[in-house]
This record gives structure tokens, C-alpha cells and sequence, in this order.
């Protein structure tokens, strides 16, 4: 077995399966991605708990043990990669690798399995976390902690890119030691250790959390809220929010918190450390609020790898394209509904253009499902797949314009804790128009060239060339009175010459 890292290689172009071997201080995971370039999709997620960093802060080297049970799951990982077919991956190691007097010797292991693992310096391993931020939250700016079982990076970034980061010893297996030494003692280390790597002042932008603890406290906080949401990325929380949930879960009893929904034992065990260094990070950063990224090293790394023109492109669009594409959504056939339908927008609608796009190729994509499944299963694609660059208020106006689309005009309550009412109504309004165009001619193109949808004078009307006339029924009329009805106005139908359609 050969498993080179090449960043050029034709399969990664292509789009083909590729994946991470991510040989961190508490697991040993390993992650394959398929799906579009920018909006990498998981097709298989595994990991071992191999915690090779838990001796380091007595004995300054990984425990046989634990290299053993890492060795045993990467061993399976090749395996599993050459059975797979999947030729493009790459294998790094980080914090615990990095710092033990026995990691070379660990890596020459790795090696001998086939794999060709690379060893990321702390600023290597802080870049990467931060890149995957970027990617997934493009145009944005603001400081990335990545906690992780032997270190904290710290980076900031913004549109053009990423500033060199820093690591700090201060990953989920060492924070037991530090809050053993009391609260204050505590609190005085780790401000001592922000203030010597330069952060000892107040940040411009929010903090993004990325790491398994930090997405638990992320969770805990869905939870509380009662959100209807079950995934933690892109949640965002308040300075005084955040600060109170980081008050009240560094005291909290892990077996309690082991109780709560999406939360496991691993990670309970972990969220009052991490939420006491949070504490203090809040205290001394002051950042605007707290987002939370599920995109962190192993996405940043695949980021990186991306040409710049790939890297601009919309991540949303790229996920909800590919997934809707073998579903009828294409890309293609959305953007001509979208145009058709630009007259019946909301006056005053100043939702992004592409979250109109996003919905209406996910609604395409709707009617493929069983009729008595298509509004569930539709607004579950909406709210619980995980789309980049998307906010919960955008989730929910992909939820309602699909249950729009298979006729349901009633906003489900679940959707009214997430955006507000104009938000829901206007993505009521861009359902029913993508239902009047399929139910005039199934999207097909000769059925959109041949017709029209215009709003003039308080008036929606529909114009239909005179040789696509008997296309016109009953369910057109009615799903045309109701879509007028939603904008408050008039309904008509005008069939007209061909080639005889009113410019806009």
C-alpha cells in the first residue's frame, strides 16, 4: 500500500471519494468524504478512543497501551481504504503525537501499515482548524479556538485568509490537572499562558468553538433552548449567554449531563473543564458572542486543497445541488424556476437570492419522495442535514418553502421558534409559485418558455401561448388563487399569441 499525499491528484479533482486519518490526543478517527468539492459530504465516520495524550503530563510519553489500540484501528483503517477503493488520503497526527518523546517511534508504526502520516506543528494544526472555519463560514472574520484533547489553537482569521495561530497545552486531557490546583490558580495559568502567546486583550468579531467539547456545550445550549434543531453547527450564542452557560456547566456533575440528548458519557466528562476555561477565555477576550463550527482541522485541511476559484464558490449551493441534483433538483432546472417565478417574489423581500435558489431546488428534489412522506421528509432535509453557510432562520425558510410547494400553507410550530413571521410568510409565497410551475407544466422547459408570471396593478397574472392553452386546468387556477391570495391580490389567466409573452 502506497498512500501518498498529493495535493494535484486527478481523484481529488474529480470529485472522487477521499479521506482523513486523524490521529489526534483523546481519538484516532477516521473520516471519508464523497459529494461536492466545496461542501464535502461524510460517506463513513468512525473512531477509536485510543487517548494517547492522557499520560503526557506525568510521563512525557504515550502509553504502550494506548499506541496499541491506535495501531489496531489504524491497522483496520487501511484495510478498510483498500477494500473501499479510496486512494486519496491523507494522515496526520497532532498535539499528542507531536509532543511525546515517543512519537517518532509511533509514526514509524504508522508507516509500516502503509500510510504516510504527517506530523502538523502546533501553527500547522491551528492554520488547518482555522481554515475549516473559513470554509465554512465564508466572508466572515472573528478569532478560532479549537479545542482538543492536548491543545487549544487559537487563530484568527477573516475573508482573505488566516493568520498564523498558536497552540497552547490546554486540550481537554491536561485541564483536570490545571482545575485540580484550585479555581484561582486555574484562572491565574490560563491567563498567564493567553497573555505570553499574545492574547491578553479583547478581540474584534465573535469566538468560533471548534472540538467535540465545545459542541457539546453547543448542544446543552440547544437543549435549554428547546430548539427544534438537533445539529450544534453554526449555532450562535450572545456574550452574556455564553458567559452564564459557561458559569453554570464548569460546576455541573457529568453524569447529569451524560443524561441530556446528544451528549455522551466521553464528552460530559469533559464539558465542565471546558466550560471553566471558557470562562476565562470570555473574561479576557471579550468577544462579540460564540459560534460553533462542526468544519474544523480535517474539512480545513480538504479546504485547503481547493483552487481559489473553488474555494469562492457558495458552499450552500454546492451541498444542496448535489444533494438535490439525482433527486430532479438540478441546478439548472431550479434556477429557470426561480427565474420564472421572480415576479410573485414579496414586495420588499430581502432574503439572499440564494437561499431562494437553495429552496426551491430542494422542493424539485421533494417530489420525488412518496406523497405521504413529502412535507416531513422535506422539512427533516431542511432542518436536520447539515447545509453550510446556513443560520436557523434560513433553515427554516428551506422548511417551509418545501412544505409550501406540496400545498401546506400553515406554518408548523416547530418552524415559528426559529425565524420570525415575514421570514416564514415569504417563504410561503416562494412554495406556492414553485407549485404553480409544476403544476403547469412539470418544470419543463418548453412549458417555461410558453408562459409567464407577472405581478402588475394589485394583479397575478399567468400568460400562456395560445398552442400551450390546454395546459391550463383546474389545479393551475387554483394553485394561481392561492398564491395570489398570499400577496394579497388578484388572480387571472390571459392566454396570449405565441411568442406574444409581456416583457417584465
Amino acid at each position: 500500500m502506497n498512500r501518498n499525499r498529493n495535493a494535484h491528484s486527478a481523484d481529488f479533482a474529480s470529485g472522487n471519494r477521499r479521506a482523513i486519518i486523524d490521529i489526534g490526543s483523546n481519538t484516532v478517527r477516521l473520516v471519508i468524504y464523497g459529494g461536492a468539492l466545496r461542501a464535502p459530504v461524510v460517506l463513513h465516520n468512525e473512531k477509536v478512543a485510543a487517548g494517547l495524550g492522557r499520560n503526557l503530563c506525568s510521563s512525557g510519553a504515550m502509553a504502550e497501551k494506548a499506541m496499541d489500540v491506535a495501531i489496531g484501528g489504524l491497522e483496520r483503517y487501511a484495510l478498510l481504504l483498500d477494500d473501499l477503493g479510496v486512494e486519496d488520503v491523507d494522515t496526520v497526527a497532532t498535539a499528542a503525537v507531536r509532543d511525546a518523546s515517543n512519537g517518532a517511534a509511533f509514526l514509524e508504526k504508522v508507516t509500516a501499515l502503509g500510510l504516510s502520516p504527517r506530523l502538523l506543528s502546533g501553527e500547522e494544526e491551528a492554520l488547518a482548524g482555522a481554515m475549516g472555519v473559513r470554509g465554512a463560514f465564508p466572508g466572515r472574520a472573528g478569532v478560532v479556538a479549537d479545542l482538543g484533547g492536548g491543545s487549544l489553537e487559537l487563530t484568527r482569521f477573516d475573508a482573505a485568509g488566516c493568520e498564523t495561530g498558536n497552540s497552547l497545552p490546554l486540550g481537554t486531557l491536561r485541564l483536570p490537572e490545571l482545575r485540580g490546583r484550585g479555581g484561582n490558580a486555574f484562572r491565574s495559568e490560563v491567563r498567564k499562558m493567553l497573555s505570553q502567546a499574545g492574547w491578553g486583550d479583547t478581540i474584534s468579531g465573535p469566538l468560533y468553538l471548534v472540538g467535540g467539547a465545545w459542541r457539546a456545550l453547543a448542544t446543552y445550549a440547544l437543549r435549554q433552548q428547546d430548539s427544534p434543531l438537533d445539529d450544534p453547527h453554526a449555532l450562535e450564542l450572545g456574550q452574556d449567554h455564553a458567559l452564564e452557560l459557561a458559569k453554570a456547566l464548569r460546576t455541573a456533575n457529568p453524569a447529569d449531563l451524560a443524561q441530556v440528548q446528544g451528549i455522551s458519557a466521553f464528552r460530559a466528562a469533559a464539558l465542565p473543564d471546558a466550560a471553566a476555561l471558557l470562562k476565562v477565555l470570555l473574561d479576557v477576550l471579550q468577544p462579540a458572542g460564540l459560534v460553533f463550527s462542526s468544519w474544523g482541522l480535517r474539512e480545513g485541511l480538504l479546504f485547503a486543497r481547493l483552487a481559489p476559484s473553488a474555494q469562492r464558490q457558495d458552499p450552500l449551493l454546492a451541498g444542496v445541488g448535489a444533494f438535490a441534483a439525482p433527486r430532479g433538483g438540478t441546478p439548472s432546472a431550479a434556477t429557470r424556476v426561480a427565474a420564472w417565478t421572480v415576479d410573485a417574489l414579496p414586495k420588499g423581500d430581502r432574503s439572499p437570492e440564494r437561499l431562494r435558489l437553495a429552496a426551491t431546488m430542494l422542493a424539485l428534489a421533494s417530489h420525488q419522495i412518496e406523497p405521504n412522506f413529502r412535507i416531513r421528509q422535506g422539512i427533516d432535509w431542511a432542518l436536520h442535514k447539515r447545509w453550510i453557510d446556513l443560520d436557523s432562520q434560513g433553515r427554516a425558510s428551506l422548511a417551509m418553502a418545501i412544505a409550501a410547494s406540496c400545498g401546506l400553507t400553515s406554518v408548523p410550530d416547530q418552524l415559528k421558534t426559529l425565524a420570525d413571521e415575514r421570514i416564514l410568510d415569504e417563504a410561503v409565497v416562494w412554495g406556492l409559485a414553485i407549485r404553480l410551475c409544476r403544476r403547469l407544466g412539470a418544470v419543463s422547459r418548453v412549458s417555461l418558455d410558453s408562459s409567464a408570471l407577472r405581478a402588475r396593478d394589485g394583479i397575478l397574472t399567468l400568460y400562456i401561448e395560445e398552442s400551450r392553452a390546454p395546459l391550463r386546468n383546474r389545479g393551475v387556477e387554483k394553485d394561481l388563487e392561492k398564491l395570489a391570495l398570499c400577496l394579497r391580490s388578484g388572480a387571472a389567466i390571459e392566454i396570449v399569441a405565441d411568442g406574444g409573452l409581456p416583457p417584465r
